[in-house]
């Protein structure tokens, strides 16, 4: 029999991989964690508002809008309005929750948010949905530079989380935040990782979540994800990862990364679903160079290029930031 024979085929991805969970199969998952968690939120506020730009139910704000329709703004696919809007609601006293795709928020309606939320310091909380390499539609929904553009907004705190857990804890701080707040969503189903750690998100404050003396890796979002599984994979290989989340993008939590990446004998790898240029690694890089600490530095992240259209777990592992493709550039590396 042939060698082709033996070989067991992948399956064929159809279609809707293009859009598919993140989580992977058999994982836990929470539905719909930023609705319910505003919905919670929403009952000891009643200042909050939810505004979304013809995308509720794919951000899951229809959650919100089904519990409180007379708090609920849908304003037609008119994302500059949207933000125009929101801006007007937290000047009279509201904290509007508005959803869109990042793409749509970082991009299209940059100058919006930025001369009428983020230079009047409005109380303003901004989520959004598909962020990074979440889509697989191509480049017109693909957020891979929306955390350059909005860390390098005055006023903006930016956040980028891990899972449902971080989520549901997240939208509290962002409402005891007074000011805008930048988020990036998972919607859906979303995996459940880091109630395993014993975790507790605070803004502004990166967390370490594993120990290891090879490797200390860097990473927000569902990197941390992919982060913690290398770790459980290079374990039976005696490779020691670390593993340190950095939900809270700006303000950037410097002591804590300068502590862990000043231990001596560890590569410092920042991994996330972000270009490259202007993220977590280049923020990260200039923190240590301001501070003269200078570990063996890599970047896991998405390249300088307009990103192809397909199937999420094949354009993951062309672009290096799936699980698979993660452990096999560490293991190189070292």
């Amino acid at each position: 029999m042939s060698t082709a024979a033996n070989t067991t085929a992948k399956p064929r991805l159809k279609t809707s991989a293009m859009i598919a969970s993140i989580a992977a199969e058999g994982q836990r998952t929470r539905p719909a964690p930023f609705g319910h968690a505003l919905v919670e939120l929403a009952k000891q506020r009643p200042e909050i508002v939810g505004m979304t730009a013809d995308l509720a139910k794919y951000t899951d704000l229809h959650i919100f809008a089904q519990a409180y329709p007379d708090r609920f703004y849908q304003m037609g696919m008119a994302e500059q309005l949207l933000m125009g809007a929101a801006s007007g609601m937290a000047h009279e006293g509201m904290m509007p929750f508005v959803t869109t795709y990042a793409v749509f928020a970082s991009r299209r309606a940059y100058d919006f948010v930025h001369q009428t939320i983020a230079e009047e310091n409005r109380n303003v909380k901004i989520a959004c949905a598909l962020p990074g390499l979440t889509s697989g539609y191509g480049p017109s929904h693909q957020a891979a530079e929306d955390l350059a553009l909005m860390r390098a907004m005055p006023n903006m705190v930016v956040i980028d989380p891990c899972d449902a857990h971080e989520i549901e804890q997240a939208v509290p701080a962002m409402a005891a935040h007074n000011g805008p707040v930048y988020m990036r969503l998972l919607r859906g189903n979303v995996p459940l990782v880091l109630d395993e750690y014993d975790y507790k998100f605070e803004l502004g404050k990166a967390k370490l979540l594993r120990d290891g003396a090879d490797v200390l890796v860097i990473s927000s979002g569902i990197m941390t994800m992919r982060a913690l599984e290398v770790a459980q994979r290079l374990e039976a290989d005696k490779v020691g990862v670390a593993v340190l989340h950095v939900p809270t993008i700006k303000p950037l939590d410097t002591e804590t990364i300068l502590r862990e990446a000043g231990r001596t004998g560890r590569m410092v790898v920042v991994a996330e679903n972000h270009t490259v240029i202007g993220g977590l690694g280049e923020a990260v890089a200039g923190t240590l160079l301001r501070a003269g600490v200078a570990p063996v530095f890599r970047q896991i992240g998405l390249p300088d290029e307009f990103l192809k259209a397909g199937a999420l777990p094949t354009l993951h592992d062309l672009y290096g930031i799936s699980t698979d493709a993660m452990a096999a550039s560490i293991k190189g590396w070292l």
